[in-house]
């Protein structure tokens, strides 16, 4: 397997690379958090190790910005924070599994191997339908009845997130914690802006309408009346 580790202690990070590699993998080795994001977006790795305290951009900030591109590659966090609540936010933040410090390296390479085997398993999509909207998600294009529609990189995320959920409501709090992944106030008009611009394009020139909006609540899309 092709995996990252973003880990900051260089002795931790060698202790772990040497022993991944000697299992047979390739291991990328990144000591800063920033580095180790932009690694994550650039190249598709099979699993992620994932230290929670990092310089730069901190474990959980990577893990949710790269959930929040729609990328669902296994993520297992290192961290020394072990008590339930710590490893409670690594695990809502998008990580799958969560490993204290000190760990012995055996359990960290099956705990490895186990989600490697997942993600394989797992496939993720490579188009979305609703009615006749088709969202390419690897070309990030979007075309509705045949057409062509153009959205800037916002909007596809924003719409990408609505058709993974479709048919259910989706919050602005929501939309705000995956999309920006921003903890906002929920009661800013930021997400209503965006909506409104992506709402023009996908349902202007066609006769039923995809995009709801759930007075009080959030979105939905759906291919239903």
């Amino acid at each position: 397997m092709h995996i990252l580790l973003i880990e900051d202690d260089a002795r931790v990070a060698e202790h772990v690379r040497k022993g991944l590699s000697e299992a047979g993998h390739i291991v990328d080795h990144r000591a800063d958090g920033r580095e180790g994001l932009l690694s994550a977006a650039a190249e598709r790795y099979d699993v992620l190790v994932v230290d929670r305290m990092l310089p730069n951009v901190d474990g959980l900030a990577i893990i949710r910005t790269i959930r929040a591109s729609g990328d669902h590659v296994p993520v297992l966090i290192l961290s020394a924070l072990a008590d339930v609540d710590e490893r409670v936010k690594g695990l809502r933040a998008g990580g799958d599994d969560y490993l204290t410090k000190p760990f012995a390296l055996a359990e960290l390479l099956a705990r490895v191997e186990i989600l490697g085997r997942r993600g394989r398993t797992a496939a993720e999509p490579s188009r979305i339908a609703v009615a006749d909207l088709e969202i390419d998600l690897l070309g990030h294009h979007v075309r509705r009845g045949g057409q062509r529609i153009d959205l800037t990189n916002r909007e596809f995320r924003i719409l990408e997130y609505l058709a993974r959920n479709t048919g259910r409501v989706v919050t602005r709090s929501m939309l705000l914690e995956n999309v920006w992944d921003y903890h906002f106030d929920p009661q800013t008009n930021i997400i209503d802006q965006h909506v409104s611009k992506l709402r023009q394009k996908i349902d202007r020139d066609f006769a039923a309408p995809l995009l709801h909006t759930v007075r009080g609540t959030g979105y939905v899309l759906r291919g239903e009346p």
